[in-house]
């Protein structure tokens, strides 16, 4: 995610720090650096100018030319600037109203909408509501089979299809339904069209008012940028939506779409595909946004990560085993299986401060696989094994690398590793364990 923005953006900024006093010359040569990136970045171009005139007016004036650290000073400059560039503040998903409350999933075919409402639904669920999938595209059978699929993965009821070819009437039906369950949110999944027609809009009206959604959202491919903005702003000109779900976001390397539909069209991005999972669905904030892309992490995001996954009573129990140096096999693998709900490791390090620029993670080569033979090797040991690894010898290794589908090379090489870790606990109980380890692998 904004890979090739962040590498064009670090050189600029490298150039300018190597300045150590700065003039008007070295800001405008930064400055057409910063252009030339963000036009790469298939950033709109109006957008582009005025961000670099506004860059320009703050960077040329005391703020910067009398700083002691100039070049730091410009990076704050361009961090403030992206950040109100994608919004300033995250914007909420509106659920007002009396129950259920209804969400418009809207866009072109092919966009993501179908994926995009389960994803929302898990979402919503994480955060204390009771969602109802509603299929109203009722000329894509395979839409409808879809996202009773989804639906049946993550449990969460989906209106029944019916052979009625009237959207606006599905929708009614389904309300009606997900009141008489317990349900408080409607997500319609409608219909969309390879391209903007106007049946497909008209259609869309009148579903919007008919049901009267509490918000609207409009599902967006990121990775066609520009296109992707244009289609938000033609949405936006028929249905008046409430704001941008960007799917594919963790497979643009470039991220001109989030950086240019809020300028553009004055409507938020609300959420952001970060995956193929379920679960890969994130609130998008532009400071959190704006921090990630001039390699300053995003610890925000990585510790609300952290807590969804992490059980309170675990983690008390986990901190008791640390302090009195208890820490098993089987706490390392519930460790590590919680570490892996959060996400890929790539993208978790990208969130650690200073960790996010691409040519350190590229060379940390985090292995995912590797996980997978540490789990397999553990599962394959005895409850004893895994609570007393003293007792495995040369034969029990052999019997365990062959249960698991490795080798005893990768026994020994966990075991190993599992050591050091508690070694590394032990220093930790001389030197103090309190606040440490609560929910965290300790690597």
């Amino acid at each position: 995610m904004f890979e090739n923005l962040s590498e064009k953006l670090d050189a600029a900024f490298k150039k300018l720090k190597g300045q150590g006093k700065l003039n008007e010359k070295n800001i405008e040569d930064g400055l057409k650096q910063v252009r030339m990136a963000l036009l790469e970045a298939d950033v709109h171009y109006r957008v582009v100018k005025k961000f670099i005139a506004d860059i320009r007016g703050r960077a040329l004036g005391r703020e910067v030319l009398g700083s002691l650290t100039p070049a730091q000073q410009v990076i704050k400059i361009v961090n403030e600037e992206l950040t109100t560039l994608m919004g300033s503040e995250h914007d909420e998903l509106n659920l007002s109203g009396t129950h259920p409350v209804s969400v418009m999933l809207v866009g072109l075919q092919g966009s993501g909408k179908t994926t995009s409402a389960g994803k929302l639904a898990v979402w919503l669920r994480k955060n204390g509501r009771r969602p109802y999938l509603v299929p109203a595209d009722v000329y894509r059978p395979a839409a409808i089979d879809q996202l009773q699929k989804i639906g049946g993965q993550i449990d969460v009821p989906v209106h029944p299809s019916t052979t009625e070819m009237n959207p606006v009437g599905i929708c009614m039906e389904a309300r009606t339904a997900a009141h008489r369950q317990g349900c408080d949110t409607l997500l319609l999944d409608t219909a969309g069209r390879l391209h903007i027609d106007t049946t497909l809009m008209e259609e869309l009206q009148r579903i919007r008012d008919t049901l009267k959604p509490s918000d609207t959202l409009l599902v967006a491919d990121a990775m066609t940028g520009q296109d992707a903005v244009n289609i938000a702003k033609s949405f936006d000109d028929a249905l008046d939506i409430g704001g941008v779900l960007l799917t594919k976001m963790d497979g643009d390397a470039r991220g001109g779409a989030a950086l240019s539909i809020r300028a553009v069209t004055g409507k938020p991005v609300k959420f952001v595909g970060v995956g193929e999972k379920l679960a890969d669905l994130e609130a998008f904030h532009p400071d959190r946004m704006a921090s990630k892309i001039l390699g300053m992490g995003d610890v925000l995001t990585l510790i609300e990560k952290a807590q969804s996954v992490v059980d309170e009573k675990q983690a008390l129990e986990l901190e008791k085993k640390l302090r009195k140096s208890q820490f098993t096999l089987e706490d390392f693998r519930d460790q590590m299986n919680q570490v892996r709900k959060m996400g890929s490791l790539s993208d978790l390090l990208g969130m650690i401060p200073g960790m996010g620029k691409a040519k350190q993670l590229k060379n940390l080569q985090v292995d995912e696989k590797e996980l997978v033979r540490v789990e397999a090797i553990i599962n394959s040991m005895t409850p004893q094994e895994r609570r007393h690894h003293n007792i495995i010898n040369g034969s029990r290794r052999k019997r365990i690398a062959k249960g698991s589908g490795t080798n005893v090379q990768d026994v020994n090489r966990l075991l190993k590793n599992y050591n050091q870790v508690l070694k590394m606990m032990k220093k930790f109980n001389k030197g103090g364990m309190r606040g440490m380890g609560r929910g965290m692998m300790p690597f």
